[in-house]
């Protein structure tokens, strides 16, 4: 039987599949591994969260136009995402559309879901919570999304690269690149992915990106339209099947609460 440097054919793949089974392994034990311990009851899934020691001292990552006019209370909308999905990518630029023509009286908190077949979304997801800790959550998270074509599919190393070039980009070069590098791999990081994991598989995430507004389920992306109520105010739509759609129903939820 032909070696290979010291092992058999059987014995290559069997080390093989060890090592898959063992990524995948660790890919749930992130995902989920530290859940066990946090009793989501004392959470509303609805209301922005605040750092702790269960989401590793990460709170909910919130879009909102600071600078816009309006100053009270904004609507949330509430996002469930994975940065390697498309259908995420392609309606990033439109949230952020809606937040900006909303003038301030939007706000959109983020969390992460990430799909089991994505192969890079638990490092993409840890490399924007490390960039959130140096205060560039959002220009990370947009700059994941612009460019997912790039890093989507590439190895490891090739990956890591890239990551770090956006660091260094979105940062304008005064992120401390070395920090970033730790915090990727960091416990508190892997909490914070796990805590938002664990709320999504509590509400029941059945795909990305996955919107809600006070508890209800905000159906986009359909040809059968759908609908919500806001303080007693019901919004209705016969379909919503473009990015320009969902902005106009992100509309018609802010108008519901604030008028036109």
């Amino acid at each position: 039987m032909k070696k290979y440097k010291g092992f058999s054919k059987i014995g290559v793949a069997i080390a093989v599949v060890a090592v898959v089974a063992f990524i995948g392994i660790a890919t749930f034990l992130v995902i989920d591994g530290n859940n066990k311990a946090t009793n989501f009851d004392d959470y509303n899934f609805y209301s922005v969260i605040a750092p702790d020691v269960h989401n590793g001292n990460i709170g909910d990552h919130v879009k909102n136009d600071k600078d816009g006019s309006f100053s009270g209370e904004p609507i949330y909308i509430f996002e469930y995402a994975d940065f390697q999905c498309p259908g995420c990518a392609s309606i990033n630029p439109r949230i952020n559309q809606a937040i900006d023509e909303l003038d301030g009286k939007l706000a959109v908190v983020y969390r992460n879901h990430l799909l089991s077949y994505h192969q890079n979304a638990t490092a993409a997801a840890s490399a924007a919570e490390a960039a959130g800790l140096q205060g560039y959550w959002k220009e990370y998270a947009d700059k994941l999304f612009s460019s997912q074509s790039e890093w989507e599919y590439k190895s490891g190393s090739e990956r890591t690269n890239l990551f770090e070039q956006y660091f260094t980009e979105v940062s304008k070069g005064k992120g401390d690149l070395e920090k970033f590098r730790k915090d990727i791999s960091s416990d508190n990081v892997s909490k914070k992915i796990s805590f938002d994991m664990g709320i999504g598989k509590r509400i029941t995430i059945e795909g990305t990106p996955a919107f809600f507004v006070e508890g209800q389920f905000i159906p986009w992306s359909s040809s059968e339209g759908g609908s919500v109520t806001i303080d007693g105010k019901t919004i209705t739509w016969d379909k919503a099947l473009s990015g320009a759609d969902f902005v106009a129903i992100l509309k018609k939820i802010a108008e519901a609460r604030f008028g036109a």
